[in-house]
């Protein structure tokens, strides 16, 4: 199916994708914190898919499995639903949201008690092929230069 006979477009494809040719895959409520979370997903953003399967495979991370499986499934459904080849795709954009938090006490001395949070996470994962794909230096906020020290001008 073209994004030109796109009919019924949930409200999650059109925020993540719009009209742009690709795919998304998103597993929720994943038992892993956010933060550990976001530092596998910023290794693999912008990445071919392959070669994103491979540093995922050999990955020591834990959640490196989780996001194996989020990039097969969304590779799957650019194939299937888009009709788009696997050797053109690339992860465009990963996000790591925060889900629900389990709250949990632990006894401590003296009658007291530790609280225990257990985190856990929201993963999406969209790969588009890679001439669809715009870079990160053409964003919003471009880096700004020349600010080692002081300001602009060099006073100060």
């Amino acid at each position: 199916m073209s994004a030109a006979t796109r009919e019924g477009v949930s409200a999650r494809r059109e925020r993540l994708l719009g009209e742009a040719p690709g795919a998304f895959a998103v597993a929720r409520f994943v038992r892993v914190t956010p933060q550990k979370a976001r530092r596998i997903g910023d290794l693999i953003r912008g990445l071919e898919v392959d070669e994103a399967l491979a540093l995922l495979k050999f990955a020591p991370q834990a959640v490196s499995e989780n996001f194996y499986k989020l990039v097969e499934s969304a590779v799957a459904n650019a194939e299937t639903t888009e009709g788009l080849s696997r050797t053109s795709l690339v992860i465009s954009l990963v996000q790591v949201d925060d889900g629900p938090t389990m709250k949990r006490w632990r006894p401590r001395a003296k009658g007291a008690a530790n609280r225990i949070l257990k985190r856990s996470s929201h993963l999406t994962i969209v790969v588009t092929p890679a001439n669809q794909t715009t870079t990160s230096t053409t964003s919003k906020n471009p880096p700004r230069k020349n600010r080692v020290g002081g300001t602009p001008s060099g006073k100060g």
